[in-house]
């Protein structure tokens, strides 16, 4: 019985096609408010899910230079670490999560695997475009991940400290502690971590002004270059587990919160936050910025980001 429910979860809910339907419904949102704000009518909400379908029904091509086996399974390993991550989330009022010791640094090891095959697909495609958007995905990944380390390690100080302990990497009793005490978000000396992770997430999700390993007016989608049907199908469906990770991370970390004792009621709310937070942080970012150059990402994410976070661990530590 608990294999099946593990199952259940890891494939069905809150698993593979929860997480990417609800994934390529965000995209769809994100396209739609996005051609909004800039006086388009825009493609329909649900235009991800035809995309996905025809790249579905198209031929594989594989170039002549490329290694066949990592060009083709790179982007397995993406959605494989993704799916390993979403059944330790939990979903306050809805999914108690895969309580695992330690499960939050488990989440941020296997948050980088989707960027490392990116970076598997782009160097084993034997495309000179792929190469630079290799090169260039290493230097955001090192840039973005330090910020990132140090907001999960003020969040499990925190919430360790709090509960007469040391630091806790469960991310289960982050959530339930939250859940008792009120969000991080609207303690004070946490408001520099969240916006530190606000300005994680475009980075990690690879959209404007951070899209620079994939840039298409310089590098012509880099890694992505030499991809089709199928296999570009499978980097889209690692773009949506990914976008759905990240944001349920940022929900869990800083105001995991339900609206009763209804799971439905619990679920729409959670997905709502998710949907606000999104249009926070990527919608209104990628439509009112311009693309970085790479040293201006790396110099961003190294002093703005890493500060704030430092601020809060600060706070932290001599309890201000």
């Amino acid at each position: 019985m608990k294999i099946i429910l593990t199952a259940f979860n890891l494939l069905i809910f809150p698993g593979f096609l929860f997480a990417l339907g609800f994934g390529l419904f965000l995209a769809g949102v994100d396209r739609k408010l996005a051609a909004r704000i800039q006086r388009r009518v825009g493609p329909p909400l649900y235009q991800p899910f035809i995309d996905l379908v025809k790249l579905m029904r198209k031929e594989t091509v594989i170039p002549r230079a490329a290694h066949p086996t990592a060009f083709q399974y790179a982007p397995l390993l993406g959605i494989a670490g993704l799916l390993a991550a979403i059944p330790l989330m939990p979903l306050p009022g809805v999914y108690a999560g895969l309580r695992q010791p330690g499960d939050l640094l488990i989440i941020l090891y296997l948050l980088a695997l989707p960027a490392l095959a990116l970076m598997i697909g782009g160097s084993s495609s034997g495309s000179p475009f792929g190469a630079l958007g290799l090169s260039r995905e290493m230097m955001m990944m090192m840039a973005y991940e330090i910020p990132l380390l140090i907001v999960l390690v003020t969040v499990a100080l925190k919430v360790g400290l709090a509960t007469g302990g040391t630091a806790t990497f469960s991310l289960s009793k982050i959530v339930e502690y939250q859940l008792n005490h009120g969000p991080l978000l609207f303690d004070y000396s946490m408001l520099p971590a969240a916006l530190a992770f606000l300005a994680f997430i475009p980075g990690t999700v690879g959209v404007v002004p951070f899209d620079i390993p994939e840039a298409e007016t310089e590098i012509l989608e880099g890694p992505l270059l030499e991809y089709s049907g199928p296999g570009l199908a499978l980097f889209k469906i690692v773009n949506s587990l990914k976008l759905v990770v990240v944001l349920t991370l940022a929900v869990l970390l800083f105001y995991p919160s339900v609206l009763g004792v209804s799971p439905l009621l619990n679920l729409l709310w959670f997905m709502a936050k998710c949907v606000v937070l999104m249009i926070c942080s990527i919608t209104l970012v990628r439509t009112t910025t311009a693309r970085l150059r790479i040293d201006q990402a790396f110099k961003f994410y190294l002093t703005v980001p890493a500060a704030l976070a430092l601020v809060s661990l600060i706070l932290i530590l001599f309890k201000w």
